[in-house]
């Protein structure tokens, strides 16, 4: 479904991001994974290649808040492929601090890598894929981005942000044959969730219509659609993966 085209995806080491990037690699394209540093790249690089050997598929650790060096890397990346055609902006944090509890440095913080670090790496990206007729962009969203969330207001307010980038950006990107969509996961079982006490995840599971957790594997799913030439007419969208356990 992507064979041949180049993918850079952010947060691409562990959970949904990785399935995201075994998916693009089975799926025939070229993916550049970025991490929060060279070990956990070199880890994620390795059981990768254990899989596969042929799949092909590097690393970067770019500082994902500095708007410069993710410039740099990313136009690194296309001098050396030749093109981008997807980029994932995967990356981030969540967040459950009670607002009375909130620190101006807590709300930055999550703003930084989830709504500007974004746009550091959408930015350049675009840029070039105008230049090559197109391509595509993907963002992770979150269910709360839709309902909201009881605590922690600073995630569900990023990825509200996420949406807004997405939808915005699909409008003014469209005549350069750029499709920009979001996909938005409910509660899935990462290394964070599958660790929580079997009874917890029991009674989150109760209010699940499906009545289980998202599968990180499902998640990916999604996001192959969405970088796929099945959604050749879908931008502008923000795909929720969540079992309708949204409010």
């Amino acid at each position: 479904m992507l064979k041949n085209k180049v993918a850079v995806v952010t947060g691409g080491t562990r959970g949904i991001g990785y399935q995201i990037v075994r998916k693009y690699l089975a799926n025939g394209a070229k993916v550049i994974l970025f991490g929060s540093s060279e070990k956990s790249v070199n880890t994620a690089l390795e059981q990768l290649k254990a899989e596969n050997a042929d799949w092909q598929v590097a690393g970067r650790w770019p500082k994902l808040t500095d708007a410069a060096e993710v410039a740099q890397t990313i136009e690194d990346i296309h001098r050396e492929y030749g093109r981008i055609d997807i980029l994932v902006n995967n990356a981030g944090i969540s967040q459950s601090t009670p607002l009375y509890d909130y620190t101006a440095e807590d709300f930055d913080k999550i703003i930084d890598l989830n709504v500007k670090a974004v746009f550091y790496a959408i930015l350049p990206a675009a840029k070039l894929m105008k230049a090559q007729g197109g391509g595509c962009i993907i963002s992770t969203s979150s269910m709360v981005s839709i309902s909201g969330q009881t605590s922690g207001c600073g995630y569900p307010t990023s990825k509200f942000a996420v949406n807004g980038l997405t939808v915005s950006l699909a409008r003014e990107l469209g005549k350069d044959n750029i499709r920009v969509n979001a996909v938005a996961p409910g509660v899935t079982l990462t290394d964070m969730v599958a660790a929580l006490p079997k009874p917890m995840i029991e009674a989150v599971s109760r209010n699940i219509p499906l009545g289980r957790p998202g599968d990180p594997e499902e998640v990916a799913n999604a996001f192959l659609f969405l970088a796929s030439d099945l959604a050749s007419y879908v931008t502008g969208e923000v795909l929720s993966v969540d079992g309708a356990s949204r409010v």
